[in-house]
């Protein structure tokens, strides 16, 4: 099976480590702007690694800001397609893109966080025992606070927050924003006032969701808190944290409180796993790279859904509109004097 990786800076890093965690017999190769490693085949475009190599996956991992390009330039391409996320830039043409990768074989966008263990369980959890969602508050932040990588903003962060809560619920309601809070600042190289924070108000079904997401938020910190109602009436509480202390560390905590005390009802800690050198930090993205090569290679379907491509064109629409209507505060100054070039690559603190 042969992959192309599109963008070879830190999600191409990641993704071509996942992929060759799995099997070494995978050919890889990859087109960026510049050629910046040897151990595999480069091609300088895309048209040319399409003809050339005529890939059976193709994996998107470029700047934000220029994904729409490149699934554009894919029209008529018939295999796999994995985007990372966000599918576009708030001001692309999504219809183009949507049309463009109408003739792909299948298509997936990488939310990872679907292939965490907790979630599987959670989502297992809420399914078999029928619960029904009173209320959701969502957490996801991290601080990319002078990244020398350009980005669309946090919708490229708040993404994961949406995608999970409707994930858990089985994706069958509609998940409506409200209202939306920004700040913007000049955080990145992408400009002065580029949206770094986000707080929402939305509805799933009939539950109150409220979000906050930031890549300003100086520490990394992802938390689902949500309150359901089971069979007979009675509240159930979910904990569940995310990537803490290091990646792939998650923690899920089901409970319910009677007579004074907590029973816990469910619980999954991936934070003591001994993960093989060559899986850590990618232990979920390696997850949804398999899932792709197995169907791929003989349709096997997905272990987890797969974000497919009209999902994922909902979800886009949903986070245009939240950066269209969002009430904006600022811009902060983080650099007033001017920005210093860094070097940092301190995946830890940036990814």
């Amino acid at each position: 099976m042969k992959i192309l990786i599109v963008g070879m800076g830190y999600a191409g890093s990641r993704f071509l480590s996942a992929f060759r965690s799995l099997d070494r017999s995978l050919r890889l190769a990859y087109h960026a702007r510049h050629r910046t490693r040897e151990d595999i085949p480069y091609f300088p475009t895309l048209e040319g690694a399409l003809a050339e190599y005529a890939p059976d996956v193709v994996v998107v991992a470029a700047t934000d800001s220029a994904h729409a390009d490149i699934l554009t330039r894919l029209g008529g391409y018939r295999g796999f397609v994995l985007a990372e996320k966000p599918l576009t830039s708030p001001h692309d043409d999504l219809d183009a893109v949507a049309k463009a990768l109408t003739d792909a074989g299948g298509f997936a966008l990488d939310l990872v966080e679907r292939y965490s263990d907790a979630t599987e369980a959670l989502r297992a959890y809420v399914g078999e025992h029928e619960l029904r969602l009173v209320r959701a508050h969502l957490t996801w932040g991290k601080d990319r606070i002078n990244d020398h990588r350009p980005t669309v903003g946090v919708t490229s962060e708040v993404i994961h927050s949406l995608d999970l809560v409707r994930y858990v619920m089985g994706g069958d309601e509609p998940l409506r924003v409200r209202d939306a809070l920004g700040v913007t600042s000049d955080f990145s190289v992408s400009g002065p006032e580029v949206l770094d924070s986000v707080a929402l108000t939305a509805t799933l079904g009939t539950a109150p969701v409220t979000v906050y997401s930031s890549f300003t938020n100086i520490v990394r910190q992802r938390t689902v808190d949500l309150a359901f109602r089971d069979r007979e009436g009675g509240l159930v509480h979910v904990s569940c944290v995310y990537d803490t202390p290091v990646w792939d560390a998650d923690h899920l905590r089901v409970w319910r409180r009677r007579d004074g005390q907590e029973h816990t009802l469910c619980e999954v800690d991936t934070g003591d796993t001994a993960w093989p050198d060559e899986q850590r930090g990618v232990v979920k993205l390696r997850r949804l790279a398999l899932d792709v090569v197995r169907h791929v290679a003989d349709g096997t379907p997905p272990r987890v859904p797969f974000a497919g491509l009209a999902e994922s064109v909902e979800t886009q629409r949903l986070l245009n509109d939240i950066e269209t209507a969002a009430q904006v505060t600022g811009p902060a100054s983080y650099f007033p004097g001017g920005r210093t070039p860094v070097t940092e690559v301190d995946w830890e603190r940036l990814g």
